[in-house]
């Protein structure tokens, strides 16, 4: 998406070659990315005014969630998604050039708690016994390995992670499931929106919902009130509020702007019977290249 302003500073999830990059990359291709190391330091970048937007993973299509996004979303800060980047996921398992002829006797994989999970069966069946450590990216297990050229290790990641440290992809597309796509949100101060072309074109609005307690019925209500304006909601899921067991807030997904007459008067139906409403915003989803 070509800026028509100054460079601005993008946060994204790091390092360099994540996911997360390729999806900001693709977004903001000529301003300025940088790599934080958690989430809540993307997401805080944008509170503290050190960059216009950070990009952060949502959910994956095979592992759900990624809680501590709108978690911290939910109870830490006020931001509004302005942007919604989808990404086809395509895992790749590589190695240091330096053990290319024993990569059969791997003695440890190394990789992203998601991007281990998306290969569970292939290295169940595979690499069974093997141990498999954690990294806080792909990239990084990437890095890890380029950095350990005498150990026998490998990382699970995509194309770029191995370009860009210089490894050797032994197996392509070693995730469990064909279909396996993230989402990720563009966060930022101000409730706007990023310009529509080459978006999808389509609206969708995310709420954050917290019912009344100690009601029975009231998420058939809420319910209800999108039904009969004939809102789409494309998804629905619950988090735990912090508060006790049992206790809820949702996320939904709206495929509607939240300006049109019917969200607003579904707004104001929700107020009526209890429900706190907090919108994270209008905004229209993009596609990255396959990578």
């Amino acid at each position: 998406m070509k800026s028509e302003q100054v460079q601005q500073k993008i946060a994204y999830l790091g390092p360099e070659a994540t996911f997360t990059y390729i999806a900001a990359d693709a977004l903001f291709p000529e301003d300025q990315l940088i790599p934080m190391t958690t989430i809540p330091e993307c997401i805080d970048a944008v509170v503290e005014g050190k960059v216009k937007y950070a990009v952060v993973p949502l959910e994956n299509a095979l592992e759900g969630i990624v809680p501590l996004t709108i978690d911290y979303l939910y109870h830490e800060v006020n931001l509004y998604v302005v942007g919604e980047v989808l990404e086809k996921i395509q895992q790749h398992l590589m190695v240091n050039n330096s053990q290319i002829e024993n990569w059969h006797n791997i003695e440890e994989i190394y990789s992203h708690s998601h991007a281990l999970a998306q290969c569970h069966k292939y290295l169940f069946y595979r690499f069974s016994g093997v141990p498999l450590r954690q990294s806080t990216s792909t990239a990084a297990a990437a890095k890890f390995v380029a950095d350990n050229p005498d150990r026998c290790i490998a990382a699970i990641g995509n194309f770029s992670s191995a370009e860009k440290y210089g490894l050797e992809i032994v197996e392509k597309n070693i995730h469990d499931f064909h279909f396996n796509h993230t989402r990720f949100f563009v966060l930022a101060k101000q409730n706007s929106r990023l310009p529509i072309e080459q978006s999808n074109g389509e609206p969708k609005t995310t709420l954050m919902l917290t019912l009344p307690s100690d009601e029975s019925g009231t998420l058939h209500q809420v319910l209800s009130v999108f039904a009969w304006r004939k809102l789409n909601l494309s998804k629905i899921e619950s988090r735990p509020l912090k508060t006790g067991l049992g206790d809820y807030f949702f996320i939904a997904d709206v495929l509607a702007d939240e300006n049109d007459v019917m969200m607003r008067g579904a707004f104001e139906e929700l107020k009526s019977i209890g429900v706190t409403v907090k919108s994270l915003g209008t905004y229209y989803t993009y596609n990255t290249p396959e990578v």
